[in-house]
């Protein structure tokens, strides 16, 4: 198995914004690590061309996304800077393929978390805000027809990030209680509760820090870290305006164009 060629692929996917078939298709023996082996192709492809790493996302933290993709274990995916929109940007559907929206909370961090063994006790010390967040996810597959290694490989299907400019600091905020509605176009069409990640968004972080380490990757000061989705994502297109609103966090909010 090829790593940098089908990291190629996934990356030629993105840039043309076409869809390929699944990997495990091709290669139904692939593994976990042989994903990660090819998302981290892409990730020094990517910082080879002049992005800048902006952080980690984790992601399948929910039962809704889990047992989307039958699964019992989240993901991750790396940030780039290149995928950050500034609050009031609009996001412009002819740079996606086949995009979805999930409600998220940001944590900034600015000490470095190296697992194994990191804490929910440590992720409190380590965050200095938490934002109210929108991910756009996006997939290179065809029609979102993905398998655990497919999604992997394909950096955790990442997009774009949308930040709200309200911070809170994570002392003030239940983070099991917590809740938050998404709303497209003022239609209410996902609700949940923090404790729907993985019990509890700090732990989310936790459990990031200790996956990574796997792989000798710090969650490095400084990084924003998207602790995974409330609901099941869903689909946007042109038109279409996006609130994800949290309790006593404020919002974000994401407009898409052509």
């Amino acid at each position: 198995m090829d790593y940098f060629k089908l990291a190629e692929k996934l990356y030629d996917a993105e840039k043309k914004r076409s869809q390929v078939g699944r990997l495990t298709d091709d290669f139904p023996e692939m593994s976990v690590e042989d994903a990660y082996q090819i998302q981290l192709a892409n990730v020094k492809r990517r910082l080879e061309q002049g992005e800048k790493l902006v952080g980690l996302k984790i992601g399948l933290t929910s039962k809704a996304m889990q047992e989307l993709l039958h699964v019992d274990w989240p993901d991750y995916g790396h940030l780039f800077d290149t995928m950050l929109l500034t609050e009031g940007e609009v996001c412009h559907m002819s740079e996606l393929i086949q995009p979805k929206v999930e409600g998220e909370i940001t944590f900034h961090i600015n000490k470095t978390l190296e697992g194994p063994g990191i804490t929910i006790a440590d992720v409190y010390e380590a965050t200095d805000f938490i934002m109210p967040s929108i991910e756009i996810v996006d997939s290179r597959i065809k029609d979102w027809k993905i398998k655990l290694p497919d999604t992997i490989a394909d950096n955790g299907s990442s997009a774009r990030i949308m930040c709200g400019s309200n911070f809170s600091r994570l002392e003030d905020i239940d983070m099991r209680t917590t809740g938050m509605i998404l709303e497209k176009n003022g239609e209410l069409i996902n609700s949940g509760a923090a404790a729907e990640v993985w019990g509890n968004p700090v732990a989310s972080v936790a459990c990031l820090a200790n996956m990574l380490a796997d792989f000798h990757i710090p969650l490095k000061a400084g990084s924003l870290v998207m602790a995974g989705a409330f609901t099941a994502a869903i689909p946007v297109q042109a038109g279409d305006c996006v609130t994800a609103s949290f309790t006593n966090m404020g919002s974000a909010t994401v407009k898409f164009v052509e």
